[in-house]
C-alpha cells in the first residue's frame, strides 16, 4: 500500500550536492551584483534628471554658465572651504523651515536638498539671475523654501567670506606687481565705483535719495578696490545713488587703511587729494585750461590703459545676471549681502585679471 508523502519522515541527515550549493552561490552573487548595477542606474537616471550640481559636473561650460566659477575643480575647492563651516548654518536654516511649515497643509513639495545643491541654488539665482518661481519648478521645492535658502547662503557667504582679510600689506602688493605696473611702483589698490539700478520708490523722497544723475535711474552705488595683480582687496557696502563718488570714498573706510608712502590710482573724477595721506595717480583733466601737455596726455593714456583691469573687474562682479536688471524693491533687504559675496566670489572663481588681460 503506497504511503502518503504527508507521512514521510523527512531525512534531516540529507546534505545538498556541494556542486548544488556552489551553484546557489553563483547565483545569489550573480543577482547581488545585478541588484547593485540596477541600483546605480537608478541614481544615475535620477541624477540626470534632477537640476542639481551633479547633473553639470561633467561640463565646464555648463558650471561656469550656472555658477560662473571657471571649472568644476574651482567650484569644488571652494565647496570644500565653506563645507565644514556650513553644518551649523544648515541645521539652523532647516529648524526655522520646519517651524515655518509646521502650520501649512500638506504638499507636493516635499523634497529637501542637499547643502551642495542649496548651494548651487544660491549660485544659479545670483549668476543667471533666475527668478525664485522657476528656481522652485527647477529643484522641486516650494518657493518659499526658495526664497529662505538664498536669504540665508546669502547672510551665511557674507559672514564667511567677510571674515577672511583680503587687504594686502604693501610688501604683499608689491611681490605680485605686475610688470605693468612698473611706472607706478607704490601702488596699493586701483578704485573705482559701479551702480546697480533698482525699482523707483513710491517715495519722493527715497527717490531723491537714490536717483543717479550720471544713470538717470534710481541705482544702489558701491565702491570697489583691486590690488595691481588683479584681486579684489576691498569692498564697500552699498550705498544710495545719489551719493557723490568722493562722499562715498570717505564714508566707505577705505581711507583708514591708506598710509604715508601708499599711492591710489583713480579715475579723473576722483578729487580725493585732500582725504588721504597717500600720493594719488589719476588721469588729467582740462578743468580751464584749453589742452593738456604732452607729458599730461602720455601719463593719461597710461594710468587708461592700467585702469582697464578695474573696470574688467567690474564686469566680472556684472556678470552675475542679478545685477543685469533692475533690482525689485523686494530684495533690498539682502542685496548688500548679495552683491558682496558676488564682489569677493570673484577671487575663487576665476584666473589672474591681469595676467589674462596681457596676454589678449
Amino acid at each position: 500500500m503506497p504511503m502518503d508523502a504527508r507521512h514521510l519522515e523527512h531525512d534531516y541527515c540529507s546534505v545538498p550536492e556541494p556542486a548544488a550549493v556552489d551553484h546557489a552561490l553563483d547565483q545569489t552573487e550573480d543577482l547581488r551584483k545585478e541588484v547593485d548595477r540596477l541600483r546605480r542606474q537608478v541614481e544615475e537616471l535620477s541624477v540626470s534628471q534632477r537640476f542639481c550640481l551633479g547633473r553639470f559636473a561633467a561640463s565646464d561650460d555648463d558650471v561656469r554658465f550656472y555658477t560662473r566659477f571657471v571649472t568644476y575643480s574651482h567650484l569644488m575647492a571652494f565647496w570644500k572651504l565653506i563645507e565644514p563651516a556650513s553644518h551649523n548654518m544648515i541645521r539652523v536654516s532647516r529648524a526655522r523651515a520646519i517651524r515655518s511649515e509646521a502650520g501649512t497643509t500638506g504638499s507636493a513639495w516635499g523634497q529637501s536638498l542637499q547643502p551642495i545643491d542649496e548651494f548651487f541654488l544660491f549660485m544659479v539665482h545670483l549668476s543667471v539671475g533666475l527668478k525664485q518661481q522657476d528656481l522652485a519648478h527647477r529643484f522641486n521645492i516650494h518657493q518659499s523654501t526658495v526664497s529662505r535658502i538664498i536669504t540665508t547662503w546669502a547672510n551665511f557667504l557674507y559672514t564667511i567670506l567677510g571674515s577672511v582679510r583680503i587687504w594686502m600689506s604693501e610688501e604683499e602688493v608689491k611681490a605680485h606687481l605686475p610688470n605693468e605696473f612698473q611706472d607706478y611702483p607704490d601702488t596699493q589698490v586701483v578704485i573705482d565705483c559701479t551702480e546697480l539700478r533698482c525699482q523707483t520708490p513710491s517715495s519722493l523722497l527715497l527717490q531723491s535719495e537714490v536717483f543717479s544723475t550720471y544713470k538717470s535711474h534710481c541705482t544702489f552705488k558701491g565702491l570697489i578696490g583691486m590690488a595691481p595683480h588683479g584681486a579684489i582687496t576691498f569692498v564697500s557696502s552699498l550705498y544710495a545713488g545719489s551719493v557723490s563718488d568722493k562722499e562715498l570714498f570717505k564714508q566707505s573706510g577705505i581711507v583708514s587703511l591708506l598710509k604715508h608712502g601708499m599711492a591710489i590710482m583713480v579715475d579723473k573724477g576722483f578729487l580725493v587729494d585732500d582725504c588721504v595721506p597717500c600720493k594719488v595717480y589719476r588721469p588729467a583733466y582740462l578743468s580751464k585750461r584749453e589742452q593738456m601737455s604732452a607729458d599730461e596726455v602720455r601719463e593719461t593714456q597710461s594710468i587708461a590703459r592700467l585702469r582697464v583691469h578695474v573696470e574688467r573687474l567690474i564686469r566680472r562682479v556684472k556678470q552675475h545676471k542679478l545685477f543685469d536688471t533692475v533690482i525689485p524693491l523686494s530684495i533690498t533687504g539682502s542685496i548688500n549681502q548679495l552683491y558682496t559675496v558676488a564682489c569677493l566670489l570673484v577671487n575663487y572663481q576665476n584666473g589672474p585679471l591681469v595676467k589674462a588681460w596681457a596676454k589678449d
